[in-house]
């Protein structure tokens, strides 16, 4: 792997993983595409390592007002939210696996998506005054854990999905970006925390049987690792400020009839042209 490549698949990760259109979708999409895949799980490790970091500074003020206080409202609407996509993740993790692995339902998640996009931005602007912090309550909490859960799907936006359950319960704009972006904190450490004891496991056996060691770094040199991990941080950072300001002050709509119709060539290219070999 290359600098550029990585550069590229950095840049993907980082935009993807917080615009409401699905990572997970779009690297199923260019690997089956374009024959382009996240080279070795120790690079897929950093990508995370990269977006951690742009969402964490950019709410840097909301991170630091949890720890330290910890014991606040905010803090246990988290844990709850958490805890639900846990339990899901825990329950549904090889059906999610396979999903990934095949691409078979990636149209139709990709369709999810953008029904969710739809259906928040109607529900938000339905009579009665949007809700603020002190309003928001566990049944809300529960809600987006759920949302976030069914978003493990390849093509199902995280962000996508969050932002809409939050906004379809009709929580203030500005609560429903913070609280999704917030959210993505424990999910992406979650994920580096899973990759880590897989890069323990992966590195170990390969001290043992040296013949299998191409599933940690793949070839890739160290200054595509660093190249391809510093463009899902600033890139990722870009996108987390301008999802921020998109959510407060514009619609999500045109998300929607994006990720519609990404999700309807899918589909159409699945059922009749075949021109991805899915």
């Amino acid at each position: 792997m290359g600098i550029f490549e990585a550069i590229f698949l950095g840049a993907i990760q980082g935009l993807t993983e917080f615009l409401p259109v699905s990572s997970s979708g779009h690297l199923v999409l260019f690997q089956k595409i374009l024959g382009i895949s996240i080279p070795g799980l120790f690079f897929d490790t950093l990508l995370h390592c990269g977006t951690l970091l742009a969402v964490l500074v950019v709410l840097r003020e909301d991170v630091w007002n949890l720890i330290r206080r910890p014991f606040q409202h905010t803090s246990a609407l988290l844990i709850m939210a958490t805890v639900v996509t846990v339990i899901m993740a825990l329950l549904f993790k090889d059906q999610i696996e396979d999903a990934f692995a095949s691409g078979k339902w990636l149209g139709q998640a990709f369709l999810l998506t953008a029904l969710a996009l739809f259906g928040a931005e109607y529900l938000f602007h339905r009579p009665g005054s949007p809700r603020n912090d002190a309003e928001m309550g566990w049944f809300d909490a529960v809600f987006i854990g759920l949302l976030q859960g069914i978003a493990m799907a390849p093509g199902v936006s995280r962000s996508g999905l969050t932002l809409s359950g939050a906004l379809s319960r009709k929580l203030e704009r500005d609560l429903a970006a913070r609280f999704s972006f917030l959210l993505s904190i424990p999910a992406i450490l979650g994920a580096l925390v899973l990759q880590i004891k897989e890069l323990y496991d992966v590195s170990h056996f390969q001290s043992v049987n040296p013949a299998a060691a191409g599933g940690l770094i793949a070839g890739a040199s160290p200054a595509a690792l660093i190249a391809g991990t510093l463009a899902a941080a600033v890139v990722g950072f870009g996108a987390v400020v301008l999802m921020l300001r998109i959510v407060r002050e514009r619609s999500l709509v045109g998300f929607g009839v994006y990720t519609a119709f990404l999700g309807a060539a899918v589909l159409l290219d699945q059922q009749i042209t075949h021109i991805v070999q899915w």
